[in-house]
C-alpha cells in the first residue's frame, strides 16, 4: 500500500538522485529510507531506482510515482485544511427540526445570525411535530429538533437525548371582536363551559392540555372546528365561529380577534430544545447559543410568562 510518507521519500530521492542526501533532507537514516524503497518495490512489483556505487537512477516507475503523488499530496494538503475549517466551525452543514409556529418566529432570525457569523455552513431546516421528527433526531438526521410541551401535557424523551429550555410561553384565550368578554383582560374559566372551541387535532398535546384544563374547571369543551394550523384557528375565531385557546407564539392578530388571560391560572407552552449526546457537530455550540438569546427576545416581545 502506498502511503504519503512513501511518496515524499521517493519524491525526494528522485530529486536528489541519492539515498544518503534525501535521508539527510528528511531526516532519517540512509538505511531507512533504502529499506522504505525496497518495501515499496515488492509491494509494487516494479523497480523504482537503478542503484549504482554512489548515486541511484529513477526509473520511468518512479517518476510516475512522483508525478501522480504530488496531486495525491497536494489534494491530501487541501483535504486536511477543509477538515480545519469544518472543525472550527468555518464550514460544515447543520441539520436544524422545529414545530410551525417556532419556524415562524424564532428561527428566521437565528438562521439569519448563523448565516452572518458563519457565512460558509449550510443550514437545512425540516419541519413537524415534535414526534414526528424525532426519530430523524434520534438517527442522527439532525442536529437539534426545537419542541414543545404543555404545562397540564408533560413528556419525556429518550436517555441519549438532552433537552434545554428555550422560553416560556402563555397560552391566550382568542374571542370575536364582539364577543360579550372581549372588553376584558381576563376570565376565568369556567366562564367558558358553554362556548363553542376552536382546537387542533385531537391527537395533538394542545389539543389534550384543553381537555384537561377544562375538565379541572369541571366541563367538557363543545370543540366545532379543529386545524393544527394557528393562522386557521385565528381566523376562524375572528369570524366569530368560536373561541380559542392558543400558545402566544401562534397567535395571529387581527382586526377581528382579541386576545384575553384566564385568571388565577395562567397555563404555558414551554419550548426547548433536544440534541442528542453523542453529537460533535462543532456548530450546534453556536446554534444552541443563538437559539436561547433570540427566544428570550421573542419571549420579552409576546409577554412570555410573566407578561401583563
Amino acid at each position: 500500500m502506498i502511503s504519503p510518507l512513501h511518496i515524499q521519500t521517493v519524491r525526494e530521492v528522485v530529486r536528489t538522485g541519492s539515498f544518503a542526501d534525501a535521508a539527510r533532507n528528511l531526516g532519517y537514516t540512509a538505511s531507512a529510507v533504502s529499506q522504505q524503497i525496497a518495501a515499496l518495490e515488492r509491494a509494487c512489483g516494479l523497480v523504482l531506482f537503478e542503484r549504482r556505487a554512489r548515486s541511484v537512477r529513477p526509473t520511468s516507475a518512479a517518476f510516475l510515482l512522483v508525478s501522480r503523488g504530488n496531486d495525491v499530496l497536494s489534494a491530501l494538503d487541501t483535504l486536511e485544511r477543509e477538515l480545519r475549517t469544518v472543525a472550527s466551525g468555518e464550514r460544515g452543514a447543520l441539520q436544524l427540526g422545529s414545530f410551525p409556529t417556532a419556524s415562524a418566529r424564532i428561527l428566521p432570525r437565528v438562521l439569519a445570525e448563523l448565516a452572518r457569523v458563519r457565512p460558509g455552513i449550510e443550514i437545512k431546516l425540516s419541519e413537524g411535530e415534535p414526534d414526528e421528527l424525532l426519530p430523524e433526531l434520534l438517527d442522527g438526521d439532525l442536529d437539534l429538533q426545537l419542541v414543545y410541551r404543555y404545562d397540564m401535557f408533560p413528556r419525556s424523551w429518550p436517555a441519549q437525548i438532552v433537552e434545554t429550555p428555550v422560553m416560556d410561553e402563555n397560552l391566550v384565550l382568542c374571542v370575536p371582536v364582539d364577543h360579550p368578554l372581549a372588553g376584558g383582560r381576563t376570565v376565568r374559566l369556567r366562564e367558558l363551559r358553554s362556548e363553542t372551541w376552536i382546537a387542533s387535532r385531537p391527537d395533538s398535546s394542545g389539543a389534550q392540555a384543553l381537555l384537561r384544563l377544562c375538565g379541572t374547571a369541571g366541563f367538557t369543551p363543545n370543540i366545532a372546528f379543529r386545524s393544527n394550523d394557528y393562522a386557521v384557528v385565528c381566523g376562524l375565531v375572528a369570524c366569530g365561529l368560536g373561541i380559542a385557546l392558543v400558545p402566544a407564539l401562534g397567535c395571529v392578530p387581527g382586526p377581528g380577534l382579541r386576545t384575553l388571560r384566564l385568571s388565577r391560572r395562567t397555563p404555558r407552552r414551554h419550548v426547548t430544545v433536544l440534541r442528542r449526546t453523542t453529537n460533535t457537530n462543532p456548530l450546534v455550540k453556536d446554534a444552541m447559543r443563538g437559539l436561547t438569546e433570540i427566544a428570550r427576545g421573542v419571549e420579552a416581545e409576546i409577554g412570555g410568562a410573566t407578561g401583563p
